[in-house]
């Protein structure tokens, strides 16, 4: 007793006793002969003769086009090896066969088997249902188990085509034979090594569910646990889902044909009697496994589906396990194909029948191969390849105490060949959640990556783009690159439009520069005031405070050119920043430079010669406007031969920031002969200064000086190389630059005059000292 062969059967019987209770053929009977192939191809021949035999032989004819048999049509088989050999055998004949199993891509060929027709659709769209399943999933490393028959051979070469299509890539590929022998054992054992040392996750099993038993067998044996797909030929096969130990073997997904709910075949299932005087173990069996678990069966008087009362005494261990036993497959969808094409052979009406009943089989084919009808909301026909166009119910095996039940968990339909999920979030058995499990032989490539071949295609390391490209989907082949205008950094998966750099207003950094700035143009005015307040003090007398104030304008446009560096650069911002700090630091340092000069021809001896060529060299107005003049000629031929411009320079592959910045000249030799110059007049007041380290005690103004240009002169050697080697920090490097040399200057030049005349602190003037030292000679 086999219960999917023995409901396929009533099935059919079923919508036979329908169609005569209709009247859909009016003065027609419909009547069948039943034979078991047991899966062998001999077996059906051997069945075929039978029912075709006149007086218990078949007659050998030149042509068979008015060979008119009473049976004018075959429904079978389960497996396509029998199907193929059936078709061979009828084409002869002209006698149509229709299956609802026989799913081989081959049965397609009308030239080799113009017979054939069936219920189903072809292998090779099974194939493409089990690729997409696949990269729904995101599985793209699995392996392939397939017997060695016409069905596993033609359903291996189709998958292989069509999993690569969909980026699927086989880890193994096994054969396994259907026959029995000496060999079948040792060809398990070494297919189920084969799953157990391989990464593949995912299993795929073209196989009969004998075959699928005995590996799976192997596998409770071994405690390996896999995701298993399932093809058609077991996808409900209750041989493999009530075996003991099922639960050990993982996660099993499957497609079967689609099935229907029937109410009248349930009743007919309910009601199932044997005939009046005759005998059938299998309704007995039947009713005993669906039955006998019911309690109404155990009363005096049971319903008439109840098993005899002397079989309730063998419960059988299957039990209440039977699950919608009313599911029919496309069994009786044949029966009412034939029915129709019977209808139009037959010319029939609401009463009669016109046409010959006696035909030959081969005009029956000739109407099927054209039918058209319309059942259970759907057209149904046969195609050009003698297939249906439906598709596949896509199966979860669930976990249903010691055993498995098959739940619908989605479906996929031919017309758009997508795999639709009814439901969502089931549990996985291997994960324990409703996270699917992976099947990769490499992680996959994120967005931002791209995939780098190794040797399989779906095997490989991921590499980041490089700046300028980007990917936005997993597992992508190349980078894209950006559009004009946009740019992305190494690894990303868009591009933007590259921000720009400049020293904006808004911004924490420059606002910190500009206040410093604004507070140091204050500061010099607070001093100015006072340095007028106390003009008449000994401290001012010997600042010289005419002298102080000219250095305090060339501070004031120091500190203003600090603002010129804000903002978006413009030429003239750029031109204006350099030539007021050019200008007002040459000013103030030349100041500075004619006081060292002064104090080194007050205190150092020279002969009276030298002396009197010395003092006559000194002319403060003359000296600085001289230094002066220098500078604005350097300046005149720096912006007339190599002006300063606004550059937005290129950035770094690796930064999404474009840098404007003021350009000091496209040779800097303007730029550098300019600070040059500053730096040369600096170090001179220097030496002078340093030369009259040894004055008295109280005359202290060349200490101020050596600080002061100690303090400038190590700010711009430093700024040099941060300048030369961080040139996108140059704008803001060069205006702190400004600022604490601007500062230093005030700090050692004017603050220490301003606590000496507040505090009124006593101090000789420098005419005072050099009396003094005078006298002491």
């Amino acid at each position: 007793f086999d219960l999917e062969s023995f409901m396929t059967s009533l099935s059919a019987i079923h919508e036979i006793e329908v169609i005569n209770a209709a009247g859909l053929l009016p003065g027609v009977r419909l009547g069948y002969v039943m034979c078991d192939t047991c899966s062998h191809a001999s077996k059906a021949l051997q069945s075929v003769e039978h029912m075709l035999a006149i007086n218990h032989s078949l007659t050998d004819m030149c042509s068979y086009i008015d060979f008119r048999p009473r049976v004018k049509i075959f429904l079978g088989a389960l497996h396509s090896e029998v199907a193929i050999t059936l078709s061979r055998l009828l084409s002869v004949y002209m006698i149509p066969l229709i299956s609802s199993a026989s799913s081989s891509p081959q049965l397609s060929d009308k030239l080799r088997y113009p017979v054939f027709l069936r219920t189903v659709p072809s292998d090779k769209h099974q194939t493409k249902a089990l690729a997409k399943l696949m990269n729904h999933y995101g599985w793209n490393w699995v392996g392939l188990v397939y017997e060695d028959g016409e069905y596993g051979i033609g359903s291996f070469e189709s998958f292989l085509s069509d999993a690569a299509e969909s980026n699927v890539c086989l880890a193994y590929q096994e054969m396994l034979s259907n026959h029995e022998n000496s060999n079948s054992l040792k060809d398990i054992k070494r297919i189920s090594q084969q799953i157990i040392s391989s990464s593949a996750q995912v299993v795929v099993l073209i196989l009969r569910a004998e075959l699928v038993k005995e590996v799976f067998k192997e596998m409770i044996r071994t405690n390996t646990t896999r995701t298993w797909i399932s093809t058609n030929a077991w996808s409900q096969s209750s041989l493999v889902s009530m075996m003991e130990g099922i639960n050990m073997v993982g996660d099993i997904l499957g497609l079967t044909f689609i099935s229907r709910k029937s109410q009248s075949f349930d009743n007919y299932l309910r009601n199932l009697t044997v005939t009046p005087g005759g005998y059938n173990s299998f309704i007995a069996d039947y009713k005993n496994l669906r039955f006998n678990c019911t309690p109404e069966c155990f009363l005096n008087n049971p319903p008439p589906h109840c098993p005899p009362p002397q079989s309730l005494k063998f419960k059988s261990p299957n039990a209440c396990n039977l699950k919608n036993p009313h599911d029919q497959n496309d069994d009786y969808l044949a029966v009412w194909a034939v029915a129709f094409a019977l209808q139009k052979l037959l010319k029939c009406n609401s009463s009669v029948c016109l046409g010959e009943i006696n035909f030959p089989p081969w005009k029956l084919l000739k109407e099927l191969k054209t039918i058209q009808f319309d059942f259970g909301n759907q057209t149904l026909f046969f195609d050009q390849n003698g297939d249906f166009v439906t598709g596949y119910d896509l199966i979860q095996w669930e976990v249903d105490g010691n055993h498995r039940r098959y739940q619908k968990i989605g479906k996929y339909t031919l017309l758009d060949k997508q795999v639709k999920l009814t439901v969502q979030n089931f549990t996985w058995i291997s994960t324990g959640n409703t996270t699917p499990p992976q099947s990769r032989c490499s992680e996959s490539c994120p967005p931002g990556s791209i995939k780098k071949i190794l040797n399989a295609s779906c095997c490989y390391t991921c590499t980041l783009c490089p700046g300028g490209t980007y990917s936005v989907l997993t597992d992508l082949a190349d980078c894209k690159t950006c559009p004009n205008g946009t740019w992305s950094l190494q690894g990303s998966n868009h591009c933007e439009p590259r921000r720009e750099f400049y020293l904006k207003w808004s911004d924490p950094y420059p606002i910190t520069l500009t206040t410093v700035a604004a507070f140091g143009i204050l500061l010099l005015i607070v001093i100015l005031i006072i340095f007028l307040v106390h003009r008449d003090s000994p401290p001012m007398k010997r600042a010289e405070v005419r002298l102080s104030s000219v250095m305090m304008v060339g501070l004031t446009v120091s500190f203003a050119s600090v603002i010129c560096f804000m903002g978006k650069p413009t030429v003239y911002q750029c031109c204006a920043q350099q030539l007021m700090y050019a200008m007002g630091f040459t000013l103030c340092v030349s100041c500075i430079l004619v006081k060292a000069f002064r104090i080194f021809l007050a205190f150092l001896p020279f002969g009276q010669m030298t002396n009197r060529r010395l003092h006559k060299l000194y002319k403060p107005p003359l000296l600085i406007v001289i230094m002066i003049a220098l500078q604005v000629i350097i300046c005149l031929l720096w912006m007339i031969f190599d002006a300063p411009f606004v550059e937005a320079s290129p950035p770094s592959p690796q930064s999404m920031i474009k840098i404007i910045k003021c350009r000091e000249g496209a040779t800097y030799f303007g730029y550098g002969i300019m600070l040059g110059y500053i730096g040369l007049l600096a170090f001179i007041g220097f030496l002078l200064a340093f030369k009259g380290r040894k004055i008295p005690h109280e005359f202290s103004e060349t200490g101020y000086i050596i600080f002061s240009m100690l303090i400038y002169l190590f700010v711009w050697v430093c700024f040099i190389p941060v300048y030369i080697t961080n040139s996108e920090e140059g704008t803001l490097v060069q205006a702190s630059a400004i600022l604490v040399s601007t500062y230093g200057i005030i700090f050692c030049h004017f603050l220490p005059k301003c606590y000496e005349a507040l505090r009124k602190i006593k101090t000789d003037s420098l005419d005072t000292v050099l009396n003094r030292n005078s006298s002491l000679t």
